[in-house]
């Protein structure tokens, strides 16, 4: 589902520039869910990011479900990742004037999916959130707005998650609900990446890769 070989990413900085991933290679496949660990500054979300098909590289391949997203113009590129990724950030980065619905509907409108007002209300019912239909995300607690970011991630049916610190301002129980959530996901044939710091997160995942200073020291 996702191949990354030997990437590598700079960033401008002063007169110092930093390498933020440094010839990494990592695949995750279908049914599999594997974390990434690592401090704070280490290129976790810059890996991420990458895999996603939202930064480019300075060197390397991504390949997302057999295919190079940076080969792509700008608009199949976009239509890739509605099509086979879904994003979980720890911000959740909910449109603030949509309601619930809206929100989880939003990645039907990069590319026509037949049936999507009915599966978003399926996956709001399924997340326990089914009675915030109509809220907007300045009316729902955290652990209902992660919920509500779960479920527009797969509304168009991705093929992998990419989750970056998905856990991070949820309390113990709602951190442990995304966490099913995922691992079920994964139960169904979907595959999972996840960045994150939390050992208790990465318990989730059935192999976890560590990372320091841009590149993966284990795993």
């Amino acid at each position: 589902m996702l191949e990354i070989h030997n990437l590598s990413k700079r960033y401008a900085h002063g007169d110092e520039p930093v390498d933020a991933v440094v010839d990494v290679s990592l695949n995750v496949a279908p049914g599999e869910f594997v974390g990434v660990q690592g401090p704070s500054g280490c290129g976790k979300s810059t890996l991420l990011l990458a895999a996603g098909g939202l930064l480019a590289g300075d060197s390397g391949h991504v390949l997302l479900d057999g295919q190079d997203p940076y080969a792509l113009d700008p608009d199949a590129r976009a239509a890739l990742r509605a099509r086979r990724v879904g994003f979980v950030f720890q911000q959740f980065h909910l449109v603030p004037y949509l309601s619930v619905l809206d929100n989880v509907l939003s990645p039907s409108l990069a590319m026509m999916t037949d049936g999507a007002a009915g599966r978003a209300k399926m996956l709001i019912e399924h997340f326990g959130i089914g009675d915030r239909l109509h809220h907007k995300p300045g009316e729902l607690s955290t652990g209902e707005r992660q919920r509500t970011a779960l479920a527009r991630a797969l509304l168009n049916r991705p093929g992998i998650i990419l989750a970056d610190e998905p856990t991070g301002n949820l309390d113990a129980e709602s951190a442990r609900d995304v966490l099913e959530y995922l691992t079920e996901f994964t139960r169904d044939g979907g595959a999972v990446l996840l960045v994150t710091h939390d050992d208790r997160a990465s318990g989730y995942a059935q192999r976890t890769v560590r990372m320091r200073a841009g590149r993966i020291v284990e795993g």
